[in-house]
């Protein structure tokens, strides 16, 4: 970092005074302009059209258009290359200083010439010569007569004191230079520019910070700007009485484990949010934010970037392929870590093997009640249990709704627990039987009070149509209040969605027609020209459809419309419950059916809860529509208590067991059976063993695991010391399903015999997720379509599989198959040739009708494969002999993760920014995230067809985080380069060499 006045400022001994300044005239014809790349960090010196700093002058014979001039006081070589690739000047200067040493004599003749500082000897400005070389020396002369030494009475004598004083001085400035490892090329120059533009950039957002404002207690501890800035954000003028309650509770106040359970949408997050500002600003400590979702995720990030750039702290997002292990060590801003389940385990894992878990103060989970569900739950359970083991100054903080089993949950975690059944809107619960409608009361003989008559009169034609009078049901409501209406199956929303259409009347089209026009233009752009049949009928009356098989471009659209009330209803399956925030006046359940599972309590809950909506509804609505049959089961599922969360470590064979038994043994939290067993005394496992581990001992059960662990090559054990392999690491760090690992090895292994490398075919081959191959389904005609396609060498590769030309044209001739054939390695081939003409195309919907797809399953097969890729090349980092494959998987992952023609992924990596945002800002001449950092929201809203202020809000401040994270980041690279390292060797003792006479 040449350029820098940090490492050239001379002491302030060896400093020339003002009055003697030097201004040297720059003329080199290799000197390049930096104009554009000035800044405010730039030297107010190097600033020429700074306000108030005058430019300095002197006589020439060149115009100023020729010559540039500036103080001694700025930094005179850190533009210069050739200073930098003369690789004889600390030769010159021992040159220099040997001939003054040669001239000591005091009865010599004073050569003028050497009166010159030794740094400027006539040998050495011949290295620079864009000074002017009397100039220099006659300032050097005068300031040498000024600050010459009075005890040293010989003028000779003098001159050459203050020449080597000043030669050593200068000498140890230049080293100290060379010893900075940024300057190395003009490629590292170019690169710094850069840096130095995007730093510019996330300092100016800083700048807004109030760093000293003395006020740190009103509001819950943090000062009343921050209570400012989160009331306008949220759009919220006070908090509820149960949120102050849980703020001032005294295991909040000493910051012990909290498990706080409301009803949904009753403002939990809130003041999970405020605890985390609290531990980020106040203690100035990490947080760890963990949601069940990537959309939760991504949304919560964008949400919080505004308030990060404002209270000067990072977010950061641990979903998909994103993020990184271990996350970089920040020593003067604190980090926000916004991340999925399982981003959230790799990124402790990784913490606890860096020994820095004690940076998180605060881990807080949302919808806590997911400890019960599947391997999902077991990758919680063992977060948890690893950051209560690993750092004692941890708090963790859970949320959920009602839990059944809330004692197990509080022995597990050492947590209090606050309860409340506030809503914020009054819920009615009410089930629909035949053409009667009945009300929820626990407290009734038979669960259900009747309440009224269906009003709406159906024809024959309706009631062959609408058996379960959902258009009766609907119409009582919209379109003047909301309506969600939850179906069993993808396929049964767009049926319904489309049936509520024929009959709605025609009024409906004309409200809010315009915006609707908007909507349908943006679907159209999002899915570069085409919409979908069903949403094109539906939208003008207000109505549409949400579930996986949509793009997540499409359903944020749709929810954003939802949300505004250009659109009145939606019907959706149950994942929008939990997985998006669109509360509705009336909540109606199709049917009492996910598929072909009965509804559990949970998901009742989760549903009905979307009904009403705060500071718009008195009242909430459910209706739950029953047939005779379901009636008994029905009043379970209404008036039963809360399912008990169980430990699912012991789930899928024990999966999860295996995989928490690793990985504490690899990140040495465990290395003999005692200690193996004392971390289990941690778990949810543990506390549940009654029940879970019968008939065998939860103690059986872990040395089982061992036993397991050791036979399949992962770990080892030498008297009585657990230790894991290579590949037991690879697979841990790696975050591989253990049921995988070992055929991933074997899958990486055989590649590198013949790895394709003209093709991204072999790679992605490598990288289709096995638990996918479940849901592919080939259709055999398209399949050898796709096959013919594909160039000689990528045949030969898949025939190296096990998946020959003639096998593909057997199938799609109908013709049967030998036996011998893993169809297992087909399924993935036909996924792989799916992700190939993705990247090849990067449109989902051509591709989608190629192969006969639901776009929402592409984008599944995207994420997962871009999240697999991101898991198989930490894998193969903790394996030697899989070395050529690191390269190659980053920037697959990249590809992946995005999807879009390259120009395109800069803007994308700015959280809150679609595809069609993304052509739509490239084209306007937004093509880099320091483009957006430094937007007018208010001009962007002008210049971007359909972009509301919110949204041009967000995506500025989304921009401004990424770009403080990534300045942080190089920042804290160049720390660590200039900072001496402790493990330095230390000078030997000197020898003295002693001569005999």
């Amino acid at each position: 970092m040449l350029g820098s006045d940090r490492f050239l400022e001379l002491p302030e001994e060896a400093r020339i005074p003002a009055q003697y300044e030097i201004r040297v005239r720059r003329i080199c014809s290799r000197k390049r302009s930096r104009d554009g790349l000035r800044s405010h960090l730039t030297p107010a010196g190097k600033r020429s059209a700074a306000p108030g700093h005058p430019r300095c002058s002197w006589g020439s014979s060149m115009s100023e258009a020729e010559a540039e001039f500036c103080s001694d006081s700025e930094d005179l070589f850190g533009n210069y290359d050739s200073l930098l690739e003369n690789s004889s000047v600390l030769a010159q200067l021992d040159h220099v200083e040997e001939l003054e040493r040669q001239q000591a004599d005091p009865s010599a003749p004073m050569d003028q010439e050497l009166l010159s500082d030794s740094i400027l000897d006539e040998n050495l400005v011949e290295g620079l010569p864009d000074m002017s070389h009397r100039t220099i020396k006659k300032c050097k002369l005068q300031e040498m007569e000024r600050d010459v030494n009075p005890s040293i009475t010989s003028v000779e004598d003098r001159l050459r004191t203050v020449a080597r004083r000043r030669s050593e001085l200068l000498k140890e400035t230049m080293l100290s230079n060379a010893a900075a490892p940024a300057v190395v090329s003009r490629s590292a120059a170019l690169k710094e520019a850069v840096v130095t533009k995007e730093i510019s950039v996330a300092m100016q957002a800083m700048e807004s910070v109030s760093s000293q404002n003395p006020d740190l207690g009103p509001f819950f501890g943090l000062p009343t700007r921050v209570k400012d800035l989160v009331f306008t954000s949220r759009g919220i003028k006070s908090l509820y009485d149960w949120q102050e309650t849980c703020l001032n509770l005294d295991c909040v106040q000493q910051r012990r484990n909290l498990i706080y359970s409301l009803p949904t949408s009753g403002g939990k997050t809130l003041v999970a949010e405020i605890l985390i500002l609290r531990e980020l600003l106040c203690r100035k400590r990490d947080c760890l934010f963990i949601l069940p979702y990537i959309s939760l995720v991504q949304e919560k990030v964008q949400g919080l970037a505004g308030l990060g750039v404002e209270l000067d702290f990072l977010v950061e997002e641990y979903a998909g392929s994103k993020g990184r292990f271990p996350p970089v060590r920040h020593r003067n801003r604190r980090s926000l870590y916004v991340a999925t389940i399982e981003k959230a385990h790799s990124l402790v894992n990784s913490l606890v093997e860096a020994g820095r878990l004690e940076v998180l103060g605060l881990v807080v989970v949302d919808e806590l009640h997911m400890l019960g569900d599947g391997s999902r739950g077991a990758l919680v359970e063992m977060t948890l249990s690893k950051v209560q083991f690993a750092s004692e100054s941890t708090q963790i903080i859970g949320m959920s709704a009602t839990l059944g089993n809330i004692g197990d949950l509080q022995a597990f975690l050492k947590a209090e627990n606050y309860t409340s059944d506030f809503r914020p809107v009054e819920l009615k619960e009410f089930v629909k039987l035949g053409d009667s409608i009945y009300e929820v009361d626990a407290q009734a003989e038979e669960c259900f009070r009747f309440c009224r008559l269906l009003r709406l009169k159906y024809s024959s034609s309706m009631q062959k149509m609408d058996p379960d009078h959902i258009i009766a049901l609907v119409t009582e409501v919209v379109p003047t209040h909301s309506c969600l209406v939850f179906c069993p199956t993808k396929k049964n929303c767009e049926n319904v969605a489309t049936m509520i259409c024929k009959y709605l009347r025609e009024d409906f089209v004309k409200l809010r027609l315009e915006e609707k026009k908007v909507l349908l233009q943006e679907l159209k752009d999002a899915g570069n020209g085409s919409v979908c049949p069903v949403l094109q009928r539906t939208i003008p009356y207000g109505v549409a459809y949400h579930h996986s098989g949509l793009t997540s471009q499409e359903r944020k659209l749709v929810e954003e419309a939802y949300s505004r009330g250009v659109l009145c209803l939606l019907t959706c399956t149950s994942t929008l419950a939990a997985g998006v925030n669109l509360p509705a006046r009336r909540v109606i359940l199709r049917s009492p059916y996910v598929a072909t599972d009965f509804l559990k309590r949970s998901q009742y809950k989760q549903m009905v809860g979307r009904a009403g909506r705060a500071g718009i509804d008195a009242i909430g609505e459910s209706v739950l529509v029953l047939q005779d049959k379901d009636k008994i089961m029905a009043k379970s599922l209404v008036c039963a208590p809360m399912e008990e969360c169980l430990s699912n470590l012991l789930a899928d064979g024990g999966q999860g067991l295996l995989t928490l038994v690793l990985s504490i043994i690899g990140l040495k939290m465990a290395q003999t059976l005692e200690q193996v067993r004392h971390f289990f005394r941690g778990t949810l496992l543990f506390v549940q063993q009654a029940a879970l581990c019968s008939p065998s001992s939860l103690w059986e059960v872990v040395d089982q695991s061992l036993e397991t662990l050791k036979e399949k090559g992962l770990i080892t054990v030498s008297s009585g010391t657990l230790q894991v392999t290579d590949l037991g690491r690879a697979s841990f760090k790696g975050s591989v399903d253990l049921s995988h690992s070992d055929q991933l090895y074997r899958d990486l292994s055989c590649g590198l015999e013949g790895l394709l490398l003209n093709s991204y075919l072999h790679l992605l081959y490598l990288v289709t997720p096995y638990e996918l191959v479940a849901q592919s389904k080939p259709d055999w005609r398209i399949f050898l379509d796709q096959f013919s396609l594909l160039s000689g060498s990528e045949q030969k590769m898949l025939a190296s599989l096990g998946v020959p030309e003639s096998f593909v044209v057997r199938k799609a001739a109908g013709q049967t198959v030998k036996k011998g054939t893993d169809m297992e390695v087909v399924h993935r081939v036909y996924l792989a040739l799916v992700l190939l003409r993705l990247l090849k195309e990067t449109n989902l919907w051509s591709v989608a009708e190629k192969f006969q797809l639901s776009r929402g399953f592409l984008q599944t097969l995207l994420s997962s494969a871009s999240a697999f890729c991101s898991c198989v090349l930490n894998f193969t980092q903790e394996l030697e002999e899989l070395w050529p494959f690191r390269a190659l998987l980053a920037e697959l992952t990249r590809r992946l993760s995005y999807c879009v023609k390259s120009e395109l992924i800069p803007l994308m990596e700015v959280v809150g920014v679609t595809e069609s945002r993304a052509k739509q800002l490239f084209s306007a001449g937004y093509t880099t995230p320091s483009h957006l950092a430094n937007a007018d929201p208010a001009l962007l809203c002008k210049t971007i067809q359909n972009l509301f202020k919110k949204q041009a809000n967000q995506i500025v401040a989304s921009a401004k985080m990424l770009l403080k994270e990534r300045a942080a980041v190089l920042q804290e690279e160049v720390d660590h380069l200039l900072t001496t390292p402790t493990d330095l060797p230390s000078a030997p003792a000197e020898v003295s060499h002693h001569t005999g006479v």
